[in-house]
C-alpha cells in the first residue's frame, strides 16, 4: 500500500503540474502568434518521443552533489521523481491539447476575437469547448507518468519506504525472479491507470461538443 500510495502521489502531482503548464501551452501553440512559437512546437513534438532514461540522466547530472543544483539535495527523493515525470508528461499533454484545438470549428477563434475577447478568455473558452479531448490529454499524461520507470529509477534510486513506486518495484521483483509479485504489482498499476481514465471519461460526459465539426 505504501508503494501504491507513493506512486499516486508522485504521478498525480507530476500530472497536475504538467497540466497546469501543458494545457495553456497547447492552446497557445494553436491560437497564438508570438516569437519562438515554431521552436516551442518543435520542442513539444520532440518531447513527445523523448526517451525517459535520457530525462533521468539529465536531471541526475543537474541534481548530483557536484552539479549546479546539488546543494538542494533533491536527488533520490520524491520531488526529483516528480520533476522527471513532469518533463516526461508535459510534452504529451501540450501536444494532445494542441491537437484537440484543431478539432474545433476553424472560425471559432476569429469569431471570439471579433467579439473583442482577449487571449486569456479565448484560451478558457477553447479549453471548455474541447473539454473531453483535453481530459484525454491529461489522462495520456498521467498514463505516461505512472508507467515511466527509467527516469524514476535513476533519480529516485528505488529506496525502500522512500522512493520505491510501482514501476520500479516491478522491475526489481522481475530481476529477482519473483514473477508472481511482479504480476500482482503490474495488475495494480493497470487498475490505477484504468481507474483514472474512467474518472476522467465520466467527467467529460456532461460537457457539450457543439463546437466540433460534425464530420470529425
Amino acid at each position: 500500500m505504501r508503494i501504491v500510495w507513493l506512486s499516486l502521489i508522485v504521478s498525480g502531482a507530476a500530472t497536475l503540474l504538467a497540466s497546469v503548464v501543458g494545457i495553456p501551452l497547447g492552446i497557445a501553440l494553436y491560437v497564438g502568434n508570438f516569437p519562438g512559437r515554431g521552436v516551442l512546437s518543435v520542442l513539444v513534438n520532440a518531447g513527445m518521443a523523448l526517451p525517459p532514461v535520457v530525462v533521468g540522466l539529465l536531471i541526475m547530472i543537474l541534481l548530483w552533489r557536484t552539479g549546479p543544483f546539488g546543494s538542494l539535495r533533491l536527488l533520490f527523493t520524491p520531488p526529483a521523481m516528480i520533476l522527471a515525470q513532469i518533463i516526461v508528461a508535459l510534452p504529451l499533454i501540450a501536444g494532445f491539447t494542441r491537437a484537440a484545438m484543431s478539432l474545433l470549428e476553424a472560425d471559432l477563434v476569429l469569431a471570439m476575437r471579433a467579439d473583442g475577447a482577449g487571449e486569456p478568455r479565448i484560451g478558457r473558452e477553447l479549453a471548455f469547448a474541447a473539454k473531453a479531448q483535453v481530459l484525454v490529454a491529461v489522462a495520456a499524461g498521467f498514463g505516461r507518468a505512472i508507467s515511466e520507470v527509467g527516469a524514476s529509477l535513476m533519480v529516485g534510486g528505488n529506496i525502500v519506504g522512500q522512493t520505491r513506486i510501482l514501476t520500479t518495484s516491478i522491475a526489481l521483483e522481475s530481476g529477482r525472479g519473483d514473477f508472481a509479485l511482479a504480476m500482482a504489482l503490474g495488475f495494480i498499476l493497470l487498475l490505477l491507470a484504468l481507474g483514472v481514465n474512467i474518472v476522467l471519461g465520466l467527467a467529460a460526459l456532461p460537457s457539450a461538443r457543439l463546437a466540433f465539426r460534425p464530420n470529425v
